[in-house]
């Protein structure tokens, strides 16, 4: 949790965010004035003019957010995770209290047995701690492997059936309700789901701008938004699967990660073949498959920032250069950025600085930051079982060829809480909680309000580029939905 403090023998204001960033702390310094409060506006309140933070939109418009100590809007700072700030005659000191832990690589914990053993320990008095309630309580349920295993283990512990909630779209290809159904069977509990439809667009542009305070452009917190209004008719208190990816080193670029370790060993001769021909392939037959196999061995050969940021990238870094060509001067380059950020990384092999990195930037400013303003929105209260500080820091010491067994995803959770769970979960391929934008911005009425948008305002120079990403985006040749929603709520935020 995030609190503020005052010292009255030593005069002083002290605020404290928590370890890893599950609750915001935002200030700000007005004349003599210091604020602080959770949300942005309500420093607005006081009267700080509300004006748009135009150096960070290279940022923005590559990771999707604005990460701390930045905010979109001018002289608001956010506190990052695991620091206090002090705030004494006039000035104010920013300290750090909590850190990934040291790292000795060559001596990580490698007995399977032991680190199973000890993870499912963890892992059990982590939600044990986290049903403690005098309210209502349910779980988020996805279909995943990790919220079905936190629904597992409530199920174990509670002596009644659990509420669990799951969001899905009519779109196949997207929906997981059915997996969700499979696990809510298994554990007998008492489940609820909502479909997700775009016909409440500018509602959600709406929703999402006045309950983030900045343009936020993960689009996931819309089925976040609604899957917590639903929960909260039932319950106060639901436990999430948030922090999983980062615990457990799930992501799917942990796999590319450890691909491009052993890739980058082959002669450059050799390196080049397999990249023309599936380049040659994913051209020519498409599929999401190919596609990604392209994009991997394209990646494999970057060094890691560049790897993170393409990764990272909801379009490519010379399209949003050309969109802000006129801002060229100003704009911070995000890939400087990165790189200030990633020198703080002591971690050597890639793999654990990529753990660095999820658990320092994306998960604190993109992932937590979602499931805090979309829950608090509804007065919903969100525990995150996988983010137990003895979790994250006795993970963070297991050794990658444990973490991930060969190839495979989360092998930890699978060879422990996973066993119980139907073996449709276990299969499934990893979708995450996205949304079907590239569909929904296939309307032309959408569309033709976003050149609206941008017709005024820093953007006003670019509507050529931004005409040719939605041309793209309609015609099938290139996805960029999600990156025509964070167009549409920068356009927005800075009309409004």
């Amino acid at each position: 949790m995030a609190f503020a403090l005052w010292d009255e023998r030593k005069e002083q204001l002290i605020l404290s965010r928590d370890r890893i960033g599950e609750k915001p702390l935002h200030y700000a310094k007005t004349g003599g004035t210091f604020l602080f409060a959770s949300e942005i506006k309500s420093i607005l309140a006081y009267g700080l003019p509300r004006h748009a933070n135009l150096d960070v939109l290279e940022i923005y418009l590559t990771l999707g957010y604005v990460p701390a100590p930045f905010s979109f809007v001018k002289d608001v700072h956010k506190l990052p995770p695991g620091h206090y700030a002090i705030v004494r005659n006039g000035r104010i000191r920013l300290q750090r209290y909590w850190d990934m832990p040291e790292l000795d690589e060559a001596n990580m914990l490698t007995s399977r047995e032991e680190v199973f053993e000890q993870f499912q320990s963890l892992f059990y008095d982590s939600i044990r701690i986290r049903m403690r309630s005098d309210v209502s309580y349910g779980a988020f349920l996805s279909g995943g492997l990790d919220s079905s295993s936190i629904v597992a283990v409530m199920s174990k512990i509670s002596g009644h059936p659990v509420e669990t909630f799951t969001s899905g779209f009519n779109e196949k290809d997207f929906d997981e309700r059915s997996l969700a159904q499979d696990v809510a069977d298994r554990f007998e509990t008492n489940h609820h789901e909502h479909t997700v439809t775009p016909d409440s667009f500018e509602e959600n542009i709406s929703r999402i701008l006045y309950h983030f305070d900045e343009p936020f452009g993960d689009s996931s917190a819309i089925p976040t938004g609604y899957v917590s209004m639903y929960a909260r008719e039932s319950v106060k208190m639901v436990l999430t699967g948030d922090g999983r990816d980062e615990t457990l080193s799930g992501y799917n670029a942990y796999q590319s990660e450890k691909f491009a370790s052993q890739y980058q060993r082959l002669p450059c001769a050799l390196r080049a073949i397999p990249t023309r021909l599936s380049n040659s392939a994913a051209r020519l037959l498409g599929g999401r498959r190919m596609t990604r196999l392209a994009r991997i061995l394209r990646t494999a050969d970057l060094a890691l920032n560049e790897r993170l940021l393409a990764k990272a990238a909801w379009a490519e870094i010379g399209l949003v250069r050309r969109l802000l060509r006129p801002l060229a001067a100003r704009v911070i380059p995000v890939d400087d950025y990165l790189k200030d950020f990633m020198d703080g990384c002591s971690y050597k092999d890639n793999f654990y600085r990529l753990m660095y990195y999820h658990f320092k930037l994306t998960l604190p400013d993109d992932m937590l930051t979602k499931i805090d303003r979309m829950s608090m929105a509804y007065s919903l209260e969100a525990r995150v079982p996988f983010l137990d500080y003895r979790l994250v820091e006795f993970m963070a010491r297991v050794h990658k060829d444990v973490k991930m067994q060969g190839y495979e995803r989360k092998s930890v959770l699978r060879r422990t809480v996973g066993r119980s769970l139907p073996r449709s979960i276990l299969r499934a391929p990893k979708r995450g909680f996205v949304v079907p934008l590239r569909e929904w911005f296939k309307d032309k009425r959408r569309t033709a309000a976003l050149m609206e948008l941008s017709s005024k305002g820093p953007l006003e120079a670019s509507e050529g580029v931004i005409d040719e990403i939605l041309t793209r985006n309609a015609s099938g040749r290139a996805d960029y939905g999600n990156f025509i929603w964070m167009l549409f709520l920068l356009g927005t935020w800075l009309k409004v």
